[in-house]
């Protein structure tokens, strides 16, 4: 067979990723508050967009839209892409398998209030609803998630903290001078965030050439620092810090905590004997010992709690249905200033001008519409979740049905991976409280019952943990008997399973949970 070059025609399908495509996937996953920055950084960088100067925007008047006409016509003149054609540049299906543009998107004007999207579901329908649910769920007060000013004391919650370091640096400052000081700086940068030093004394004396002695007074000198306990090499060291803080270092005390094992344990009677003291006695240094701080440096310093914004909304209608609404205050409204491109035009006698503004106005364009996109998509997605998982509205979190990502795509017919990406990182508030999406998928759990439906696994781990908080001394549920009230109650589940769920909610086992009980009983005795 002679070899030689040829050509061959072939024909295949492959996903192109154009950037603006990408960016719309990237908008779906941010949170409003993300978006909330992406959107300033769009301002900076494009002079066509600007946000509202309020919520009361009325529609466009003549001018607006004679401005609007004028730059398109000036647009088609150019011979440039118009913001449609830019916008569905890629391939419609793929566009539509990524993230599902909702009803009349493709019409929606360009100066739109993407934030205002009001869907009402009442018995399984999903129709436009009323703009506002204000009264309801407080979208425009101070209630959680919404705009306005900070509660009392978000302000101190939320303003910048000394660490623990600076805090110990400054009383060392006061404390010591000369060699000392630099002892200190180096013990101090040994100690951890939970307060003990985290390492050996030694490696201190050997980095600074000096004697192991002066660096363990200087370690003496800073356990007097605040707060107290702070700078211990152990639990004992640091429990017995702050007992004599307290003048209780008795020596029946020091005992107690030189045989910290045997608390853990319960070993009661053993207790007794080494510090030679009563029940009575016993049940007081217990009592005193658990008012201690085992980790006294996390009160300085640790990572600033973070407020949890709501993304959507969802209240009770007084028809009985649900309503579902994004949480509109945390985002700005966002316009295109049409009149200002065609003034820039009009100026603009340079090729080079004349692109870069045609560019702007067609990422104007399709950012105002990716974002109203973005809005459609995920109150589509949160209003079949609530459909979903209606039982849980309604009646709270034993009626949490199984779902799965799968079951919301097909129902609205999306792809599995866009409704992902609506469900990653945001949350929902309603009556029963602030939930993160992702909480409502939850796999299923077989119910013993001929002809019940499987139940969440989530409702599971909430019978679990209602169990194990209701146990009294004398009545400590193994796994075992949790499988069988979990089965007389119609939850088909295996021992390994309660116990994997057990882990789950950070709850001791059976064991673990008897020595607590039994030392909450020497206590209150």
């Amino acid at each position: 067979m002679a070899l030689g070059p040829r050509l061959d025609l072939r024909q295949s399908q492959q996903l192109v990723m154009t950037p603006q495509l990408q960016q719309a996937i990237k908008l779906l996953t941010l949170t409003n508050l993300e978006l909330e920055s992406f959107i300033v950084g769009e301002i900076e960088k494009n002079p066509l967009l600007e946000p509202a100067a309020g919520d009361g925007d009325g529609p466009a008047t003549d001018d607006d839209r004679r401005a609007a006409n004028e730059a398109d016509a000036a647009r088609a003149g150019d011979g440039g892409e118009g913001p449609d054609e830019a916008f569905e540049a890629s391939d419609p299906t793929t566009a539509d398998q990524l993230m599902a543009t909702g009803d009349g998107a493709a019409d929606a004007p360009l100066d739109v209030d993407y934030n205002a999207e009001t869907f009402h579901h009442d018995s399984g329908s999903d129709v436009p609803g009323q703009p506002g649910l204000d009264g309801g769920l407080g979208l425009n007060g101070t209630a959680a998630g919404g705009g306005g000013e900070l509660p009392d004391g978000f302000e101190s919650m939320l303003s910048a903290e000394a660490s623990l370091h600076d805090h110990l640096t400054t009383q060392a400052g006061a404390a010591f001078r000369g060699a000392d000081l630099i002892i200190a700086q180096h013990i101090i940068d040994m100690i951890d965030d939970a307060g003990y030093v985290d390492g050996p004394l030694a490696d201190v004396a050997a980095r600074l050439s000096c004697d192991l002695a002066d660096v363990e007074r200087v370690l003496k000198v800073i356990h007097g620092f605040e707060p107290t306990g702070v700078g211990a090499r152990s639990l004992a060291e640091c429990l017995k810090l702050q007992a004599r803080e307290a003048d209780r270092c008795d020596p029946a005390m020091a005992r107690l905590l030189d045989n910290l094992p045997l608390l853990a344990r319960g070993d009661l009677s053993a207790l007794r004997r080494i510090c030679g003291v009563d029940q009575e006695d016993l049940s007081d240094m217990i009592r005193e010992l658990r008012t201690y701080n085992p980790t006294p440096g996390l009160a300085y310093g640790g990572e600033r709690s973070s407020v949890v914004v709501p993304d959507i909304y969802v209240a009770r209608t007084p028809s009985g249905g649900w309503a579902v609404e994004l949480n509109s205050a945390t985002l700005p409204k966002l316009l295109v200033n049409r009149s200002y491109y065609v003034e820039l035009a009009a100026g603009a006698k340079a090729r080079e001008a004349r692109n870069y503004l045609s560019d702007c106005l067609a990422s104007a364009n399709w950012l105002v519409k990716a974002l109203d996109q973005r809005a459609r998509t995920i109150v589509k997605v949160a209003t079949e979740l609530v459909r979903q998982q209606q039982a849980f509205f309604d009646q709270g979190v034993h009626h949490l049905k199984p779902l799965n990502l799968r079951a919301i795509a097909e129902a609205i017919g999306m792809h599995e991976s866009t409704v992902s990406r609506v469900t990653s990182n945001k949350y929902l508030s309603c009556d029963r409280g602030l939930f993160e999406l992702k909480y409502f998928f939850t796999s299923a759990i077989q119910s013993s019952e001929a002809g019940e439906d499987a139940v969440s696994s989530e409702a599971v781990k909430t019978r679990i943990r209602a169990l194990i908080a209701a146990e009294t001394a004398g009545s400590i549920l193994s796994d075992d008997k949790l499988v069988e009230v979990l089965r007389a109650e119609g939850f088909d589940i295996a021992r390994r399973t309660v116990a994997k769920y057990r882990e789950a909610l950070g709850l001791g086992s059976s064991v673990q949970r008897r020595r607590a009980a039994l030392l909450a009983g020497a206590c209150a005795a």
